[in-house]
């Protein structure tokens, strides 16, 4: 009888990762247009561990923007839900509570105010200033985009952002609102730039979060934080045009000593690569001959001169391009690449670093808790040999973007 009653109830269980639909506005017509609906890639940091929603039946939680201002709204559509006299005290989750942890007040819950707010979008202006324009090629068609830099003092901006910070629960692991009273950060906003009836029209299709952090004694470390490009966005090489405007935007300043990058993803992670290698590829010190010989103090110097790049991600772009002049067929450059390349990745049998972590994807964990001292040289060499392969499986896809491009 219970598990009938279990039963009954799993009814009214359902994944938050299918039941909320983002849409982005910008006439009233994409209200009803299916195809311009998007899903959460995770819901875990708003509605728990376990990703669901309790007490409705076929749930679809409604979280609309419009697409320039972000004026927001949120509705509930089910077809029946629990009620606590009917269903033995059982209580069905409270969906808008959780969603005001995390959407700024004041969002709409009337479609019809929702409707006529759309129209106010027209009088839309990106906050600060405009660092890069450019255009994109999609399906026969021209899409103009806008870069623009601001801080949080550009009138309207921190409101703005409240908004717009919302996607990095739903889109970036780990993620959480930042500090912005802290003066130090700034913003790189994108924007797809259009016309609707003959008038300028704004949709933002992304940004960036760079924080600038002081090194001694008079420099300082820009570390790029948070960098999302919305569902609608992606695939259309945006993320690479935002890294190099930040970039460009950094090379002019004297007291930029490096970027950094903080806790990237694999996919931002590519991204970087292939942007930093396309403008590596060209210097002097990142030619065949000297590739071949070896990661030199040179390399590391001109990348940081020219590029700002730091130690660690000269030595990745260096590996990169290294392997584009490596004939992988060659055995003995084959084994030299192989041999140079296990002998960064041996680092942690030294010292606790970053890199200690992925050790745990190669050890048990009675085998992990022992001290690296006692760590077997079979079970080294599997993880030397497992994440070289990573990384060469990385690098090729950063390679043969770069062909492409």
């Amino acid at each position: 009888m219970a598990g009938l009653a279990k039963n009954k109830y799993e009814l009214y269980k359902c994944s938050a990762n299918e039941s909320i639909h983002f849409k982005f506005v910008r006439k009233e017509e994409d209200l009803e247009d299916e195809a311009s609906t998007f899903l959460p890639e995770m819901t875990h940091q708003v509605f728990g561990e376990n990703e669901s929603i309790f007490g409705y039946k076929d749930l679809v939680v409604e979280i609309y923007y419009t697409a320039a201002k972000l004026t927001t709204y949120v509705n509930l559509q089910y077809i029946t839900k629990i009620v606590p006299e009917l269903h033995e005290g059982l209580k069905p989750d409270d969906v808008i509570g959780q969603l005001r942890d995390v959407i700024p007040a004041g969002f709409l819950t009337s479609r019809d105010a929702f409707i006529n707010s759309i129209p106010k979008d027209a009088d839309f202006k990106p906050f600060g200033k405009l660092v890069h324009s450019f255009n994109v090629r999609r399906e026969g068609k021209e899409r103009q985009f806008e870069i623009y830099k601001t801080g949080i003092e550009s009138p309207g901006f921190r409101a703005y952002h409240e908004r717009l910070q919302t996607f990095t629960l739903f889109y970036i692991d780990a993620a959480s609102f930042i500090d912005v009273d802290d003066e130090r950060w700034r913003f790189f906003l994108l924007f797809e730039k259009y016309k609707c009836n003959g008038n300028p029209m704004y949709a933002v299709a992304g940004y960036m979060t760079v924080y600038n952090y002081y090194a001694y004694p008079t420099k300082v470390r820009p570390r790029v934080s948070q960098v999302l490009v919305l569902p609608s966005f992606q695939k259309m090489g945006l993320c690479a045009e935002m890294l190099q405007t930040f970039y460009n935007d950094t090379y002019s300043r004297k007291e930029v000593l490096d970027i950094t990058v903080e806790d990237p993803s694999e996919n931002f992670q590519r991204v970087r690569d292939y942007v930093d290698v396309k403008n590596c590829q060209g210097l002097s010190s990142f030619q065949s001959e000297k590739l071949l010989k070896g990661f030199s103090e040179e390399m590391q110097k001109e990348a940081c001169e020219k590029f700002k790049l730091n130690k660690k991600q000269a030595r990745r772009v260096y590996e990169i391009l290294r392997l584009k002049v490596t004939d992988m067929g060659d055995k003995e450059q084959s084994k030299s690449y192989r041999l140079d390349m296990k002998r960064r990745l041996n680092a942690p049998f030294q010292k606790n670093g970053r890199d200690f972590d992925k050790l745990k994807k190669v050890l048990q964990p009675d085998e992990f808790s022992a001290t690296l001292s006692s760590i077997t040289e079979d079970q080294r060499h599997q993880y030397l040999e497992t994440t070289f392969q990573e990384n060469v499986e990385m690098y090729r896809k950063v390679l043969e973007r770069l062909a492409a491009s």
